[in-house]
């Protein structure tokens, strides 16, 4: 009898040093290291279209062929417009569009980007004789391929973002401005 207590005590340790070694490894299994543990992000500003996000940035070339980045506008009130050289309404806005860049560019800390949708039936030499002819000295970007008017979305024609000096969308616009309209949508972004 003593014998098979001593063998039941043998067995109790075996089978507990066994169980403990199973947990041991089964714990470890589905242990995450450090390495690979999650870590908090710091949740910036979301980009988007919606009032408040910051304007999805780009970057596209002007007729001389030098970038024009919007991110490096931030500190300034953006007006980006986009148009085209067959669009009625787009023509109708241009002399406005001017006249609002010579007058207030600099007092209401603003620069306006004309995204040119040249992928759209343009020929660069007929967006050279548009701005000559309506005197632009206003930054003209062309959009080569579809890819800044799809991320923002334009379906109309002139289509016009007012961006704040933080890079945050706080108005889309459809339809031609006129100077007084630009006026009093810029003084209003921060």
């Amino acid at each position: 009898m003593k014998k098979n207590i001593g063998i039941v005590v043998i067995l109790v340790l075996v089978v507990t040093m066994l169980s403990t070694y199973i947990k041991k490894e089964l714990d470890q299994s589905v242990a995450i290291s450090s390495d690979e543990l999650g870590t908090e992000l710091e949740l910036g500003e979301e980009i988007g279209l919606e009032k408040g996000q910051f304007a999805p940035d780009f970057t596209l070339y002007n007729i001389q062929g030098e970038p024009v980045t919007l991110s490096d506008l931030r500190g300034k009130r953006v007006v980006l417009n986009f148009w085209a050289t067959w669009c009625p309404p787009c023509e109708a806005e241009m002399p406005h569009m001017q006249k609002y860049y010579e007058k207030y560019r600099e007092t209401d800390n603003v620069e306006i980007i004309g995204i040119n949708v040249t992928y759209h039936r343009e020929k660069i030499e007929r967006v050279e004789q548009f701005l000559k002819s309506y005197d632009i000295t206003f930054p003209i970007v062309l959009e080569l391929e579809e890819s800044v008017s799809r991320q923002y979305e334009i379906i109309t024609l002139p289509s016009t973002f007012m961006i704040d000096v933080e890079g945050k969308i706080q108005k889309t616009i459809i339809g031609p401005l006129d100077l007084d309209t630009l006026r009093e949508n810029v003084t209003q972004l921060n």
